[in-house]
């Protein structure tokens, strides 16, 4: 309404048109939003004739007077006011395009994501790339006051045989060899460390050749941080400030400080290591309540445990049996469900009334603290399947009553990972981080017992934000003996972690400072600052779930002649 009287100038896209008793309104998209333009054929029938003729996603420039709008639109932000039109020229026409550039179109992900340049016309996509540019500054400002600088490491590195599959790049030059794309610039920001440049971060594209989901791209993006003369508490305050700032700044929430919790405690109270606590519902463990009663179920389990749905005991029986099949999908993994309902006239109906009477039934409700109105529900076998599958169900119960508001954001820090975890099928330890994280200094000496290599712990930590690991860092190892050891522990001979990793341990004997550092999954943040459930819309060109841009129709053939100068055998590759 400031602008009203006044003569004004826009370019953009043609959101639509319609024509009414001489008049022709043209809804004008840009960058900004949508105006509405107005063409009098009383006033000008040549331009009122050229606006009629306009298309879909016509280019247009357009010159008019600002005016009231007699007829206002509440759901359009310039919904009070439009453009009279005295000029109008079309900059460039456009095809009819295949899907509706509207907030919600009839366009499917491929189609979308194929015309990705027309659907970041949308105004979803729009914001969400908005957002992102946000999150991306506020993150420089905070840690730029802080001290810290942005460099830039190398993305042509050496592959390393840790962790997720590497993307290969040939080398023409050094026929036979080959560069691979970082999966994280873990190496070279604690090599800043031993430079001196006590503070880095960068926000950095990282690869990983690995199977996709919602929450996963081939090439992402992390904001990564090393701090050096630093220990746990220096890292969690920090980046626990960064978080505050970005959701003060970005979201206008205060977070009133991050709950800390151990990975045992965790996964005994939730069955994961990236509890969503936006909702109680902790699981309670009912061993010494239920067994011995002559349901077989029950006495023959590992582990017996449930939670307690406050206020669905109105569930029927219909819902329940639902909620039985989902905890039986394979990739839940439970047999069965047993459920207790705590009535309000304080009775107590099982599905096992048949083994438990009421005042039995009664002490299980004591163990949960359940109160009338509430539903009890029971998994039982293996300890760690049975974890698993509880906290399957427990998100799919917070969900079905509307605990799980993406407006409303719980975080948390989860520390005392597990060091090295176990692989059967290749018989050795692996780092459950990476082979750079320091033992807790307690542990430390449990690296000379083999028996003991499952008991340490790592001085590692991750964020949670809503149930969904949003970051993660550890401090690190910045002794050449201890690393010496970490390797030897997981199985590289002194030569294969020299030829491998010598470049790091050489750094290390000429005065490396202790260090350690975090790595925030930026893709993921935005999607949880946007309330998506994806990433997608939060990246300008994504891949589809097959790792394809099927915009530019990437990966694509190699020309014979690349392949020959590369050194590139075409048979192999057929």
């Amino acid at each position: 309404m400031n602008h009203t009287g006044q003569k004004v100038s826009l370019c953009g896209w043609v959101q639509y048109t319609r024509e009414t008793g001489g008049l022709a309104f043209v809804v004008l998209r840009d960058r900004y939003g949508l105006t509405q333009l107005t063409f009098d054929k009383s006033a000008n029938a040549g331009l009122f004739e050229q606006a009629v003729q306009l298309g879909r996603e016509f280019v247009v420039r357009v010159s008019g007077t600002v005016r009231e709008r007699e007829s206002k639109n509440k759901n359009m932000p310039t919904g009070d006011i439009e453009i009279i039109a005295d000029e109008l020229k079309v900059l460039n026409k456009a095809q009819t395009p295949p899907f509706t550039i509207e907030d919600n179109t009839d366009g499917g992900d491929d189609l979308r994501m194929k015309y990705r340049y027309l659907d970041i016309r949308r105004n979803p996509v729009r914001e969400s790339l908005l957002l992102r540019h946000r999150m991306a500054q506020e993150t420089r400002t905070f840690l730029s006051k802080e001290n810290f600088v942005e460099v830039e490491t190398p993305v042509l590195i050496k592959s390393t045989p840790e962790g997720a599959r590497d993307f290969i790049v040939p080398s023409r030059m050094n026929p036979g060899q080959f560069y691979a794309l970082p999966q994280s610039p873990q190496t070279f920001k604690q090599l800043l460390m031993v430079a001196g440049l006590d503070r880095y971060f960068q926000i950095v594209k990282c690869f990983r050749d690995e199977d996709l989901r919602a929450d996963r791209q081939p090439e992402f993006t992390q904001i990564d941080c090393e701090m050096s003369f630093v220990e746990q508490e220096d890292i969690l305050q920090m980046f626990e400030a960064l978080a505050c700032h970005l959701f003060k700044t970005v979201k206008g929430l205060d977070i009133a400080g991050m709950p800390r919790i151990t990975y045992a405690d965790a996964m005994k109270f939730y069955g994961n290591d990236k509890p969503d606590t936006r909702f109680e519902m902790k699981f309670v463990e009912l061993n010494g309540v239920v067994k011995n009663k002559g349901f077989k179920v029950f006495d023959d389990a590992e582990f017996v445990a449930g939670i307690c749905a406050k206020g669905a005991a109105s569930f029927s029986r219909k819902q329940i049996d639902e909620l039985t099949e989902f905890v039986k999908r394979p990739q839940v993994g439970a047999t069965g469900l047993v459920y207790v309902r705590y009535n309000e006239d304080g009775t107590l109906k099982s599905s096992v009334d048949k083994f438990y009477n009421e005042e039995e039934l009664k002490n299980w409700a004591a163990a949960f603290g359940a109160e009338k109105g509430d539903l009890m529900l029971l998994l039982a076998g293996p300890t760690g399947k049975t974890r698993k599958a509880l906290s399957e169900l427990r998100l799919e119960m917070g969900e079905r009553l509307g605990l799980r508001d993406k407006n409303k954001f719980s975080c948390l820090w989860v520390l005392d990972f597990p060091l090295l975890e176990y692989n059967e099928e290749h018989a050795r330890w692996f780092a459950m981080h990476h082979p750079f994280t320091s033992p807790l200094p307690e542990d430390m000496a449990k690296l000379d017992n083999p028996a003991q290599y499952g008991e340490i712990r790592a001085n590692a930590y991750d964020i949670v934000i809503n149930g969904v690991e949003v970051g993660g860092g550890s401090i690190r190892i910045f002794d050449k003996d201890l690393q010496g050891k970490m390797f030897s522990v997981l199985g590289f001979s002194p030569e294969e972690a020299q030829a491998q990793f010598g470049f790091l341990m050489n750094a290390f004997e000429f005065g490396a400072p202790p260090h350690g550092g975090i790595a925030f999954g930026f893709d993921r943040l935005c999607s949880l600052f946007g309330g998506a459930d994806g990433i997608r819309d939060f990246i300008a060109f994504p891949k589809n779930n097959s790792g394809r841009d099927v915009m530019i129709d990437s990966p694509s053939v190699i020309d014979e002649k690349q392949l020959k100068e590369l050194g590139i055998s075409i048979r192999a590759i057929q």
